[in-house]
């Protein structure tokens, strides 16, 4: 059995972990809420851009990117994988590293045993994860990790190792942010881009006869990069958001189970000492000298 100062070493270490992640909590909260802010100013922008890029589909105007040009076989292909740099955040990374598995998994059974695969992982700890995946190739850009800002030159990398067949195809990997406690799981084709993902925004826009200056490929072969900027872009932020939701949830749950210990720990050093004054009012009573 534990004695007193055991007891009350043991709920002052408990009480520290219990300030502690509870402080991490409060911090991990603020970073998400700067990250959720900086997600309604993204939103805004890229919504424009799509609304361009939907009238100039539901025009009869002629256009064409090699941006939007789908390979005839696919045999090199990029996963984009975001994870975070720092743990302490639950199991955020197994998740997004568990799918990436899958969808590895996926290619082979698609494309055949053949197909090469690169992974491109952003953050430390998925970079660490990616390197144990057998039969793939890692290709970790240089100064770019999970809270990067040098979005537009990791862009332009995807973009030209596309345009100049080193990828057939270009997928991203990412947890969307939806709310503190709740993150989901995206996989979805970057490049080519397809006009699948401008459908919701083509059915919006009236069809409406266009005078286009100057021409519409030449508007359409404009836009189409800055929309591949901001989706790039809008997952970075969503990495950063749903990483310090996790982690908030992460140490709220540390935090709730110090409290529980504390307070058994606090229970059981109560009743010990209860324990020895008993005893030591029986020794009185008795007339022992100790």
């Amino acid at each position: 059995m534990a004695t007193l100062r055991e007891l009350k070493g043991r709920i002052g270490s408990v009480a520290s972990s219990e300030k502690i992640t509870g402080a991490m909590k409060m911090i991990s909260s603020a970073k998400m809420h700067k990250a959720e802010g900086a997600l309604r100013q993204l939103r805004p922008y890229r919504d424009q851009v799509e609304t361009i890029i939907g009238n100039l589909l539901a025009s009869d105007a002629a256009f064409d990117s090699p941006l939007m040009t789908p390979r005839d076989t696919i045999g090199r292909v990029a996963v984009v994988v975001w994870g975070s740099d720092d743990g302490l955040c639950g199991a955020y990374n197994i998740n997004i590293f568990k799918q990436l598995v899958a969808r590895i998994n996926g290619y082979r059974e698609e494309f055949g045993d053949d197909v090469r695969v690169t992974v491109i992982p952003v953050g430390a700890k998925m970079a660490k994860a990616a390197a144990k995946i057998k039969g793939v190739d890692i290709q970790r850009p240089q100064g770019v990790d999970s809270k990067t800002t040098e979005v537009r030159d990791f862009t332009w990398m995807l973009r030209d190792g596309f345009l100049s067949g080193e990828f057939d195809r270009v997928d991203v990997l990412y947890m969307s942010y939806k709310s503190v406690s709740r993150q989901r799981l995206e996989s979805a084709e970057l490049l080519p881009v397809t006009t699948a993902a401008f459908a919701a925004v083509e059915g919006e826009v009236s069809a409406k006869p266009y005078i286009f200056e100057p021409s519409a490929d030449a508007i359409f072969n404009k836009v189409l990069p800055m929309y591949l900027l901001a989706v790039v872009q809008d997952i970075f932020t969503e990495n950063r958001a749903s990483e310090q939701a996790a982690r908030v949830m992460a140490m709220q749950s540390a935090n709730d189970n110090a409290k529980k210990l504390h307070e058994q720990l606090q229970l059981e050093f109560n009743k010990l000492r209860q324990q020895a004054i008993t005893t030591e009012l029986l020794d009185i009573l008795g007339g022992q000298v100790k």
